[in-house]
């Protein structure tokens, strides 16, 4: 502090740093991105410090376009869909983010992600076809065959190494994904990424841009083999991966408080101490350290002149509450006793090495798939194990009423691990999102879930999968910890086209096509929709959550108690009396309910004005 104020432009910095803090390189504002950020269309061709690579533009064109998708509930698939609060998204992860981002924007407290490592037999979405228009981009990005799976030929396709953009495709694959997960965190979330050497230098990079470098919270280095390699083709062995973490505000993060991991260490009770197991460490300071002389006498008389860690009457305090155990049969130093129970309730603070012993390994994490699939093997490559994905909520400090979004789910670990959390009394809730990726035949890794999804006549995709694993996760659960009135259930919805008609901007000036095309808004609404599935559309276009509370009346559907409601099947008189004595906030009507009697539509404006309600119609 120098004793002097900030100038006003400090302050707009200061500001404008909280709020968009991937916007500065160095301390300083990097005007093009900022211009990029806003949706500006630009090349980055400046010479600065900054992480560059083919695609980037077209890359912030993909994050900024608008999405003409939205989410249907789909309820035979789903787990006590009326009571559970879980999400299940199946489909693409960027689409179904752009879907999220006005209901949950800065609503989720941790994001844990373990996306393509690009190690050269990945298959993943990245736009490399930077010419097409967005019509044809909308058209490739829902390519199926006829069995009704992404195609590797259109929006899903593997990036070989010998392509010539290998690491670009990879990052024009995750940027548009990072920045759109980053609006969805709260201001004290967190994200842990998991990746390997493949792409860690340049995922650093990135997260660097996305976050802010100020917002990196830590490098972890999990050690995912319990076994030690022995690989002739290598000169170092790969026994660990990395997992990233950066916050979206890491100043508001520590005023909040930070997560801490359950305590570990050997504790013990000799001298059967009324208050349970204890540990001892070092009263003598180290080499290292300063503290207070004075000396101490050994209960067998032998005196230590020596540097202690507190004050002589803190040391006696400790003593009389027979907190000082001496060493060697009471001939040695002093050492200070502290308590198990003490150290669960302060938590521990994690360190960037995680061993295979306390946080498990790969092998594990497949062990508990068979476990949970009736003993049938290969049914994922390499699912991250539970007590890792626990470590991280607990590190995270997921709190009651607190989301976890996982948009690359593969075998689901994250929800059994937060489900596993619950049983033990954390009441927290997940959005899992996972595209309907086709397990291919010549997948040894996954031929067993093949023949799970078989037997069960289910389609052979990872997001099946995933679904199965969490059902069974949910009954392992119940039957091992014998719970009731425990949300271990979840909704699942699918992304689809929008049930409203979308407007066609490049149109050439085509005078017969722009008349079709007015013509079809006279009735916004497409053949496909239902009333259920437009409801749950308009939800997310008003900004709420897809666990809101949804009633079919007579005529009409409320949201929240009234907060809401929609007129999707038929508008009379009675029906908008009926509504004006509910008091909602807003209504919603279809306009096309109006065709014919205008004065209807005029009375029920007028008269929802009275009522102090504000009403629309689409």
């Amino acid at each position: 502090m120098d004793g002097t104020s900030l100038t006003p432009e400090q302050e707009k910095l200061k500001v404008l740093k909280q709020l968009l803090p991937e916007v500065f390189t160095e301390g300083k504002v990097d005007w093009e991105k900022l211009k990029a950020t806003l949706g500006d269309d630009i090349n980055f061709s400046n010479e600065r410090y900054v992480l560059n690579w083919a695609g980037k533009s077209e890359a912030f064109k993909v994050l900024q376009a608008p999405t003409p998708k939205t989410l249907v509930a789909v309820k035979d698939e789903s787990v006590n869909f009326d009571e559970t609060e879980h999400i299940f998204i199946e489909g693409e992860n960027l689409e179904v983010l752009k879907v999220l981002q006005k209901s949950y924007f800065g609503k989720v407290k941790m994001i844990y992600i373990d996306p393509p490592y690009n190690t050269g037999n990945d298959s993943f979405i990245y736009p490399d076809k930077f010419s097409e228009t967005k019509e044809e981009y909308e058209k490739r990005v829902g390519d199926k065959n006829e069995e009704g799976y992404m195609t590797k030929d259109g929006m899903f396709k593997r990036n070989s190494k010998e392509n010539g953009q290998y690491h670009s495709n990879w990052l024009n694959m995750m940027m548009p994904r990072l920045y759109l997960a980053k609006n969805l965190l709260k201001q004290d979330g967190v994200i842990f990424i998991s990746i390997d050497d493949n792409e860690v230098h340049n995922l650093k990079m990135l997260l660097n841009e996305v976050f802010g470098e100020d917002n990196f919270e830590g490098h972890i280095h999990w050690r995912r083999r319990h076994n030690q390699p022995n690989d002739k083709t290598k000169l170092i062995g790969l026994v660990a991966e990395h997992i990233l973490c950066y916050a979206k505000d890491s100043a508001y993060l520590k005023t909040v408080g930070v997560g801490k991991l359950p305590i570990t260490g050997k504790f013990s009770n000799p001298d059967n101490d009324s208050r349970g197991e204890w540990a001892t460490k070092p009263w003598k300071v180290g080499s290292d350290q300063s503290g207070s002389r004075y000396t101490i006498e050994t209960p067998t008389g032998i005196i230590f002149d020596e540097e202690w860690m507190g004050e002589e009457s803190t040391f006696k305090d400790l003593l009389q509450d027979q907190r000082i155990v001496f060493t060697k049969n009471g001939n040695g130093l002093p050492r200070k006793k502290y308590f198990k129970f003490e150290r669960e309730e302060e938590g521990q603070c994690a360190t960037n090495w995680w061993s295979h012993e306390v946080f498990s390994h790969n092998q594990k994490g497949n062990e508990e798939l068979t476990t949970l699939f009736d003993g049938v093997k290969n049914v994922f490559s390499n699912p991250k194990p539970i007590a890792l994905l626990r470590a991280l909520i607990q590190l995270g400090n997921v709190k009651t009423d607190d989301i976890v979004l996982d948009f690359f789910a593969g075998s689901a670990s994250t929800a059994e691990a937060l489900y596993e959390e619950i049983t033990d009394g954390l009441k927290a809730r997940f959005i899992l999102i996972q595209m309907e990726e086709e397990i291919q035949e010549n997948d040894k890794n996954q031929r067993g879930a093949l023949k799970i999804l078989k037997n069960l006549n289910k389609e052979p995709t990872i997001s099946e999968l995933s679904k199965e694993r969490i059902r069974r996760a949910s009954i392992r659960l119940k039957e091992e910890k014998k719970i009731e009135n425990v949300d271990l259930g979840f909704k699942v919805f699918k992304l689809v086209r929008s049930n409203f008609k979308l407007w066609q901007q490049d149109l050439d000036n085509n005078k017969e096509i722009l008349e079709e095309q007015i013509k079809l808004f006279i009735d916004p609404v497409a053949k496909h929709a239902t009333a259920e599935n437009m409801v749950y559309e308009l939800l997310l276009k008003n900004g709420k959550d897809l666990n809101s509370n949804i009633l079919k009346k007579e005529g009409f559907y409320t949201l929240n108690s009234n907060e809401l409601i929609f007129i999707l099947e038929k508008a009379n008189q009675a029906i908008i009396d009926t509504i004006i004595a509910n008091k909602p906030q807003k209504v919603l009507a279809l306009d096309k309910l109006f065709k014919g009697n205008d004065q209807l539509k005029t009375n029920a404006s007028l008269q929802f004005k009275d009522a102090g309600i504000e009403f629309k119609t689409i």
